[in-house]
């Protein structure tokens, strides 16, 4: 019997790895904890499926003490020092208990590197990053909920999956990752500020995993009244969307409800089932479909939201009665829609009066295809990122009829259903259209629900759960505007949009609900598109380029301890995603080794904003570096690379910081400051 190389090596005991990068040619690792050569040979093997570009190196382990190695680069063809994966194979040995080596790779699909780039351009976490939401009524049972995500996280390779950091993006599939979960108790946060914190942290995609749990609350039932429990998803849109975060809702309930175990194996299909589907088809009748749908011969409305300079969000958020809403889905059926061609009828109603238009003109606007209606079989069943933006262009005519504008977006939504794997950079490549792209997303949310046998098991458990709500994203888009059903059936409309731009959505807004509940009650089957802009007259229209808003400066580094003794350097922590500031407090009070200790905001591993970001957190540091005063800097596993990235900064200009990372899977805070201590220890 053979054992795979990339099997993961029992550790009974935490590591941690110091890395030292002056002294000799190149750096060398210090290994604190039990390692064996097989690991360190496997880790390099993982490091080149992410990196296949890279130069190869290989590395002797010379063993110096029982639970005390050096490893030393060596044989990198043609590699400079700066080549060497210093930090990404401190990051995989730490890596103890929370996964193995064992990795695929896979190509992404053109929405993935698409949605991935813009991220990578915009700086700032949250780009990209959604967030879903949802109350739990009843005994909760803290333990099962997280090994209930566990067993998800083993049963979905998408949960599994980060982005590689090569120039034309792919995927890595890793066989384990741990679900990041944040539990904190009833009354120790005002949701509203857990939420945005949590947003503002973001997801980083090439790291595990593209989904955070975080529960406000739960415990046992109560006979005296208590708080509902609170959940939240936060989710990164290259490798999730909406539909698929429904669909791992309904594994954890039923994995929740067994127990905290989901029987059978990983899930199929998966992405690469998608990947292996779409690498097939044929993008000429796309093409053609979409060169023709934007040939038009009146003018467009120029964009309205672009060039505000704003890197502060805003959202609002209005919904309309359950009668209102009803009505509105009956008017709609009657011109042979539905609410979500109504509301894009309105929409493009009312991006034509703000941008002043008259007579006849194209309306442009995007909408987000589900991605669900494609000929992919089991396309309904398989989380991952399907969902993208699809350009739309309508014609507005004064003289037209409202059914007629809707009837018009209800073919060509149709028509384009059968194309929703196409991405929104191949249509533009395809239309080559010299006008600018819409500005404004329109979503509208059908998601699949939870079967109505689920629904009875967890009340059979005196569990009762509300429909997840999706909280809103910053996109590509300067406005996006998502629509969907609360639990009592009534039509949410959220929009997220630049800050400067607040007076001018609210108006929009307050513009669509009127039309949403008057059009219903009155527009005909004659109603002309004039008549139901006429409903809006006296109302002022939207405001040209709004100002730019100041820009709130970086969080500085928060001192966790003051130095002792007086003068004696600093250690500079990088904070992990999901680790909870009561935990560095933890540490820092049990930090018995010398120097201050800062906390220090999370830095990317990988992309366009990774080096930049290293850059701020340097010139941060500011004083202490340059006068030799920074001793470490130090992160748990995952956040090694950028350790090291910093590191490297300090020693080019001269200096030579330790960069320690640790294992910080189930180890204590006391047990980390202990680790912490002796690293520093080693500095020379």
């Amino acid at each position: 019997m053979t054992t795979s190389r990339f099997a993961r090596l029992p550790q009974d005991e935490p590591i941690t790895v110091v890395v030292d990068l002056g002294g000799g040619a190149l750096p060398v690792l210090e290994v604190h904890g039990p390692i064996e050569a097989a690991r360190v040979e496997a880790a390099l093997e993982s490091i080149a499926v992410h990196r296949p570009d890279a130069a190869s190196w290989t590395v002797d382990v010379e063993g110096r003490e029982p639970g005390l190695h050096t490893l030393r680069f060596k044989d990198g063809a043609n590699g400079a020092e700066s080549d060497v994966p210093l930090g990404a194979l401190a990051d995989l040995l730490t890596h103890s208990g929370r996964g193995s080596f064992r990795t695929r790779r896979l190509a992404a699909t053109p929405l993935q590197r698409e949605l991935l780039a813009d991220a990578d351009a915009h700086p700032g976490p949250d780009r990209q990053v959604e967030q879903t939401a949802w109350d739990w009524r009843g005994p909760l049972d803290v333990a099962r909920f997280k090994a209930a995500w566990h067993s998800v996280f083993a049963r979905e390779s998408v949960l599994r999956t980060t982005f590689d950091d090569r120039a034309e993006a792919g995927l890595v599939v890793h066989d384990e990752a741990e679900p990041p979960f944040v539990r904190m108790p009833h009354g120790s946060a005002e949701w509203h500020s857990l939420v945005e914190a949590d947003r503002r942290r973001g997801i980083d995609p090439r790291r595990p995993a593209p989904l955070r749990i975080t529960l406000l609350g739960g415990g046992p039932a109560s006979p005296a009244f208590t708080p509902p429990a609170r959940v939240l998803l936060t989710y990164h849109h290259a490798l999730l969307d909406s539909w698929s975060i429904r669909l791992l809702i309904r594994e954890f309930y039923r994995a929740y409800l067994a127990g905290g175990e989901l029987p059978g194996g990983e899930r199929r299909p998966d992405m690469s089932d998608y990947l292996a589907w779409l690498a097939v088809q044929s993008t000429a009748a796309a093409e053609d479909f979409f060169t023709r749908a934007e040939t038009g011969e009146f003018a467009p409305v120029p964009p309205l939201f672009t060039g505000s300079g704003s890197h502060a969000e805003g959202r609002s958020r209005l919904r309309l009665t359950e009668q209102e809403t009803a009505r509105l889905v009956h008017w709609a059926a009657l011109w042979g829609g539905s609410e979500s061609t109504a509301l894009q009828a309105v929409w493009a109603l009312l991006l034509y009066r703000a941008g002043r238009a008259e007579g006849p003109s194209q309306v442009r606007f995007a909408t987000t295809a589900a991605g669900r209606s494609i000929l992919f079989d089991g396309v309904e069943r398989t989380p991952g990122a399907l969902a993208g933006p699809v350009p739309q262009s309508v014609l507005v005519d004064p003289d037209a009829t409202v059914p007629g504008l809707i009837a018009d977006l209800r073919d060509r939504c149709l028509d384009q259903a059968a194309y929703e794997w196409v991405s929104a950079q191949q249509i533009h490549a395809w239309t080559r259209r010299p006008q600018p792209p819409a500005d404004t997303l329109l979503t509208f949310e059908t998601p699949p629900r939870v079967p109505s046998e689920l629904e009875a098991e967890l009340a059979a458990s005196g569990i009762e759960v509300e429909p997840p709500q999706t909280l809103g994203a910053r996109t590509a888009y300067p406005v996006t505007l998502i629509a969907h059903h609360d639990g009592g059936g009534r039509l949410v409309l959220t929009a997220s949009y630049d800050q400067v731009r607040l007076a001018e959505i609210t108006d929009l807004l307050a513009h669509a609900a009127l039309l949403l509940r008057e059009l219903p009650r009155g527009a005909g089957q004659h109603t002309t598109v004039a008549e139901a802009l006429a409903l809006l007259s006296g109302m002022g229209t939207a405001a040209g380029p709004a100002e730019p808003a100041p820009q709130a400066p970086d969080t500085p580094p928060a001192v966790l301890r003051h130095a002792v003794p007086e003068n004696s350097g600093t250690v500079g922590l990088l904070r992990a995603p999901g680790i909870s500031r009561a935990f560095y407090d933890q540490l820092a009070h049990a930090y018995e080794g010398p120097g201050e200790l800062l906390l220090i905001d999370p830095v990317p591993v990988g992309g366009a904003q990774a080096e930049a970001a290293a850059r701020a957190v340097y010139d941060a540091l500011g004083s202490r570096i340059r006068h030799g005063g920074v001793l470490a800097l130090a992160a748990f596993s995952g956040d090694g690379v950028s350790a090291c990235a910093i590191a490297r900064l300090a020693a080019a200009d001269g200096h030579r910081p330790l960069a320690v990372v640790l294992d910080a899977s189930g180890t204590a805070p006391d047990e980390l400051a202990r680790m912490l201590t002796a690293a520093v220890a080693l500095r020379p």
